[in-house]
């Protein structure tokens, strides 16, 4: 069955470079799109979600394919990306978050004791408790009109364990990282949980619409190598492989899928064999680096400094053409090391998609 072609009669895609980068396929251009895109930095944004609190926004299906397709009214992104949190998985497994002013997601009664697992519901109905992301997508992919593809994406099971274990956010995820050292088997017991609950959420997004993927490791850079290996890296595979089995099993389409590893520059030759087709990475490596490590089978994604876009609009034009030079316009997506930060300039951001479109158009003609 071709792009065009769907079970929900979706509108034909416009353009699939985004989706033909991903996949190794050869583009005219190289696509870009950026991590938090639908965001506070949009005045526009801050006007939908004034009246709301956050995670009642989420679970509204109108208010987050409104919030999905702002910042495409006003920029030629090549993707968009659902509006949603990683946090609605704990959610959907019977935990409380509530989004603080100032503070950011906090959890009321996080896991402190292993018994406090047995609170967990061992078996999630994705449909029943996350069917409003689902239901957000195929609306947003209906009004998208074809016009780019839609990105889905979840936690990755070891950043969403630490927000459970530690409360909220923090600088060192002391809590987190004390239960890898003194619970060791309830650590792999909660991931093992997360990871199935994980792969069903996926999939449930992929047959409500979802032509991406992308799976967010965000805390990453608080485990060394080693625990890396043994707390993060089996599960981002186990959900690779869980979710391509299972879209071939219910015929639905095989779509790429992205992992994005924050500062997990340590692990990149493994990411990069762990059954994703893109490798998403943070501002804190070298493009020609990452392409050697990472190898050639897989496409990069990132990697500009967020912070670059304070610069002066030239001066952004400059850093993109440095970094398409660096990964090279092929087998390559443009976007930035981590998400948009809520004061930057629109225009700035304007600035850097269209630097990204311009210079890579012209590499490719030379």
């Amino acid at each position: 069955c071709s792009l065009s072609c769907s079970p929900k009669g979706f509108p034909k895609l416009k353009n699939d470079t985004f989706l033909r980068a991903a996949r190794g396929e050869e583009t005219e251009h190289t696509p870009v799109w950026c991590m938090r895109q639908a965001g506070r930095y949009l005045p526009e944004f801050r006007e939908t979600r004034a009246a709301q609190d956050f995670f009642a926004t989420c679970r509204s299906p109108k208010l987050c394919c409104e919030l999905t397709l702002q910042p495409l009214r006003r920029f030629p992104l090549d993707a968009a990306i659902i509006f949603s949190d990683i946090l609605v998985v704990p959610q959907a497994l019977g935990m409380e978050v509530v989004m603080v002013p100032g503070k950011g997601p906090t959890f009321p009664e996080p896991l402190k004791e292993v018994e406090d697992l047995l609170k967990l519901r061992q078996k999630v109905d994705v449909t029943a408790e996350l069917g409003y992301v689902f239901q957000a997508i195929t609306l947003t992919r209906h009004s998208l009109e074809g016009k780019v593809p839609l990105i889905g994406f979840s936690g990755a099971p070891w950043t969403l364990m630490s927000y459970m274990t530690e409360g909220g956010g923090s600088t060192t995820m002391a809590k987190a990282k004390s239960w890898l050292y003194r619970h060791p088997e309830a650590s792999h017991r909660l991931l093992r949980l997360l990871a199935d609950v994980v792969t069903d959420y996926l999939v449930g997004q992929v047959a409500a619409g979802a032509q991406a993927l992308q799976l967010f490791e965000s805390h990453a850079g608080h485990l060394g190598p080693e625990q890396f290996q043994e707390f993060s890296l089996p599960y981002i595979r186990d959900i690779a492989r869980g979710v391509k089995s299972k879209l071939k099993a219910e015929a639905l389409p095989l779509v790429p899928m992205i992992v994005f590893a924050k500062d997990a520059h340590y692990a990149l030759r493994d990411l990069a064999q762990a059954g994703y087709e893109v490798v998403g990475l943070d501002w804190t490596i070298r493009p020609q680096e990452a392409r050697a490590q990472a190898g050639k089978d897989v496409t990069l994604q990132g990697n500009l400094d967020p912070c670059a876009l304070y610069a002066p609009k030239e001066k952004i034009g400059e850093l993109v053409k440095k970094m398409l030079e660096g990964f090279g316009t092929q087998r390559y997506i443009a976007n930035l090391g981590h998400g948009l930060y809520p004061d930057m300039n629109p225009e700035h951001v304007g600035a850097f998609v269209e630097a990204v479109h311009a210079h890579s158009r012209h590499i490719n003609k030379h």
